[in-house]
């Protein structure tokens, strides 16, 4: 059986807001924060960028994402008392970049280990372990979970997806390949950074905390694309329209359509073509064939988007303005990760 899991807190870092409410109004708002960054592309000219505007741009790769990531647990601690926070069993489930150059295997685990010294002045009862990659990474997170509610562990999760393209051996390979946006490339996109978190718990464990019920889980599902952008067809859509139909299984569809989508689309042609393929494959899930891309404000945020995505949905419950009380956050990783998860506004708050 699965457990209930709800989200009861929520923050976040981008470059339109320094917390998941700033962020969230900003995006709502359609605030763009692209600006030209201390980096010549092949024309002699700035790139334009969307970069955290309290960072120095001489801070590159790994230092960024802790400086980020450990900006939205300080929301997070701000959020959640103390004594729930740090007293019983916690864990931090973090959704980094995919292996590319500018960052390595061995970057990924140094930010791991700097959040996990940065937890232990706090807690000796916390767990920090890497549980997905790339844009997808942080709704796998939310998939271990949801399965490890369960399996019976009462604990309180925090999904953390952190990401930043800024550092110049990265910018350079999406020169090479093409995919930064610039005069003469089409479709490629605007590199952003951020991070975000989703603080998670069973519906049990929330009321005998007595904490805020601020979104359901209705469903997660990730699954594997094997057709990725390097292939000569492009994609149909067919990992992601796996991991859309896992998300709504429990739905009464067409009466209990989504209302919502948050996609990490983000202006490649290939992203763009395998949502229209997942649209025309699962016609019965959407409410409307719209969706929400944040890309246009804050550039494509990576392994950041998964938590962000959920941050939005969460803010438009709060807000009132969501067009219904389903919100779906769909992603996909380069590596041919896809992961979509389904929010569900609160039946109540207490």
């Amino acid at each position: 059986m699965t457990a209930q899991v709800e989200v009861v807190a929520v923050a976040a870092r981008t470059p339109v807001g320094l917390t998941a409410e700033s962020s969230a109004a900003s995006v709502r708002a359609g605030i763009c924060r692209y600006a030209e960054y201390p980096f010549i592309d092949p024309r002699g000219e700035p790139v334009v960028v969307a970069a955290d505007r309290l960072l120095e741009p001489r801070l590159e790769g790994r230092d960024r994402l802790v400086a980020m990531a450990g900006s939205v647990l300080e929301e997070i601690e701000a959020k959640i008392d103390q004594k729930i926070l740090f007293g019983g069993r916690l864990s931090v489930l973090l959704a980094l970049p995919e292996t590319r150059p500018g960052f390595s295997e061995e970057d990924a685990a140094w930010v791991a280990s700097s959040l996990g010294t940065r937890l232990s002045a706090k807690t000796s009862s916390a767990r920090v372990e890497i549980a997905g990659r790339g844009h997808a990474g942080a709704i796998r997170a939310v998939e271990q979970a949801v399965r490890e509610c369960s399996e019976g562990r009462d604990n309180l999760f925090l999904v953390v997806g952190v990401d930043s393209y800024h550092h110049a051996d990265t910018f350079v390979w999406l020169e090479h390949s093409r995919r930064f946006a610039q005069p003469g490339i089409r479709g490629g996109f605007t590199p952003g950074e951020g991070a975000g978190c989703l603080a998670l718990m069973s519906a049990g464990l929330r009321r005998r905390l007595r904490l805020p019920q601020l979104a359901i889980v209705r469903g997660v599902r990730t699954a594997q694309e094997r057709l990725l952008r390097d292939s000569d067809t492009g994609s149909f859509g067919v990992g992601m329209t796996q991991a859309v139909q896992g998300a709504v299984a429990g739905l009464d569809l067409p009466r209990e359509g989504v209302d919502d989508l948050y996609t990490d689309i983000n202006g490649e042609r290939y992203r763009s073509e395998e949502w229209g393929f997942v649209a025309l494959r699962t016609p019965s899930v959407w409410k409307s064939p719209g969706y929400k891309a944040p890309s246009d404000c804050w550039g494509d945020m990576g392994a950041a988007f998964g938590a962000l995505g959920g941050v939005l949905a969460v803010r438009a419950f709060a807000r009132g303005y969501a067009r219904g009380p389903r919100a779906l956050v769909m992603a996909g990783s380069d590596g041919g990760l896809r992961g979509a998860m389904l929010l569900q506004a609160p039946q109540q708050v207490s």
